[in-house]
């Protein structure tokens, strides 16, 4: 059996079964100190508090709640252990002296007690009327701090209206702007498409015709004048679409913090017309523990201030811009103005040239075709000259044919068949000159019969240039806009 007192961790280490009926925990209560049960000391070796393992070890007798007799808890006389009084073993009893000090001490506290109410209730009065006044004058000094702020309102909010119509007029007045240049780069489409057919139809020309002349030069600069009006048009185009979106944002920071403003306005008006006798006025318990304040009377005037510089700023920035915007399309009206009439100029120039390069290719040509018409003549006579040669270069070979036929010494060399092998020879010598003039004549012939083709063909190229300069380039150059729509006014 393990001793009464050991540890708990031995009792950890080996449990025992729990008993069928056990004690219940000691209670603080008086009923508890009732001799009800048999009660054995612990060992004067053990000190308080108690260990519960040698609480329950003690109490593992299973005791029951009948009457203590010996058959009831079946001990014999021998086992029954000697009654010790709780009280006498664990706690001091209190002295009538002790009981007459403890009654002393309380009359004393309660007449002290009584005395400080009688002062308590004096200054209460006092207290009460002073803080009714205290009460009257912070009211009033919260009534008027909330007229001032009213006030304060009210003059930023005449402020913002101010700058808000300000840059509303100054937003409107940059879209106008803003239109009339998007209808003057609208515009630009025309003048540059035609500059770019120009240049299209232009190499349709043929041959020596197709030069880089001055008018090609002048609708090349025509086209980059066009582009570079339309990129700086387009560019300014895109400086006032961010404007109007700062101006817009501007505008909108403006507005909001007009709508603040009216609903603080609203809020602190109800506030400052708000009496102890208003509907509407309750209790909010733990109100004033709650700081939802961000900014305080200068940051709060700074931020508006701020949304107007800003507005301000923004509308500086804007009318600036818009006086750029309407400079800009009077100045690219003017240059487009200006190299539309220099290409015109070229054009005619150019026109008079192939004009009467084309006459002179005409006069040339006619000349031609009469020295053609010549040198055909030149070389029939020297063809029938040639045939005539045939008859008597006949005549001469027969009769030298002839006298051959003479007999024996009859064969003489005489002066017939001299002059007959001497006629012979020149009319071959004839024939030969003839027939090398007619293949000169035949070559001059061709020459010419070719300057007559180059001529006709540089006739066709010049006519040629002539439709594309004269008839379709300016054409359609009489469609240039007008200064109007070049503005953007219409």
């Amino acid at each position: 059996m393990e001793l009464v007192g050991s540890p708990l961790t031995a009792t950890y280490a080996h449990p025992r079964s729990t008993p069928t009926n056990f004690l219940p925990a000691i209670s603080t209560m008086a009923s508890s100190y009732k001799n009800r049960f048999p009660y054995y000391p612990l060992p004067q070796s053990f000190s308080l508090p108690w260990m519960p393992s040698t609480y329950y070890k003690a109490a593992a007798i299973n005791p029951t709640l009948a009457p203590f007799s010996r058959s009831s808890l079946g001990l014999t006389p021998s086992k029954m252990l000697n009654f010790v009084s709780n009280r006498t073993t664990l706690f001091s009893q209190y002295t009538p002296d002790d009981w007459y000090r403890s009654n002393q001490t309380n009359y004393k506290e309660s007449e002290t007690s009584r005395r400080n109410a009688e002062c308590l209730r004096a200054d209460t009065s006092r207290m009460i009327q002073d803080k009714y006044q205290q009460t009257k004058k912070t009211q009033v000094e919260s009534t008027k701090n909330l007229g001032g702020r009213v006030n304060d309102i009210e003059f930023w909010k005449s402020e913002l209206c101010h700058e808000l119509d300000e840059m509303i007029g100054e937003t409107n007045a940059l879209t106008d702007v803003k239109k009339r240049l998007e209808r003057a780069l609208a515009e630009t489409e025309a003048p540059l498409q035609v500059a770019r057919e120009c240049l299209l139809h232009r190499e349709k020309r043929m041959g020596i015709d197709l030069v880089h002349d001055d008018v090609e030069k002048q609708l090349f600069t025509e086209v980059d004048v066009i582009k570079s009006c339309q990129e700086r048009m387009q560019h300014c185009l895109d400086k006032a679409k961010d404007q109007l979106v700062c101006n817009r944002a501007a505008q909108h920071e403006l507005e909001k913090d007009l709508a603040n403003k009216q609903a603080a306005q609203r809020i602190d008006d109800k506030c400052h017309h708000l009496r102890n006798t208003s509907d509407g006025i309750g209790y909010y318990r733990g109100v004033e523990r709650v700081d939802a304040t961000i900014s305080v009377p200068e940051s709060w005037a700074k931020f508006t201030d701020n949304n107007i510089l800003r507005s301000q700023s923004e509308r500086a920035a804007s009318a600036k811009l818009r006086d750029n915007m309407e400079n800009l399309v009077v100045v690219t009206a003017n240059e487009m103005w200006h190299q539309f009439n220099e290409v015109n100029v070229a054009f005619t120039n150019r026109i008079a040239e192939t004009a009467d390069a084309k006459g002179k290719t005409q006069a040339h040509l006619a000349k031609t075709l009469q020295e053609i018409f010549q040198v055909e003549m030149n070389i029939e006579a020297i063809r029938k000259a040639i045939r005539d040669k045939g008859p008597p270069l006949k005549v001469a070979q027969t009769r030298l044919d002839e006298r051959t036929r003479r007999p024996n010494v009859e064969l003489c060399r005489d002066t017939a068949q001299l002059r007959l092998i001497d006629e012979v020879y020149e009319l071959d010598e004839m024939i030969q000159s003839l027939q090398q003039r007619l293949r000169d004549a035949e070559d001059t012939l061709q020459v010419l019969v070719r300057a007559k083709s180059v001529l006709e063909h540089d006739l066709a190229v010049k006519a040629n240039s002539l439709f594309i300069d004269q008839e379709k380039c300016m054409g359609m150059r009489k469609t240039f806009p007008s200064t109007a729509r070049l503005l953007g006014y219409v």
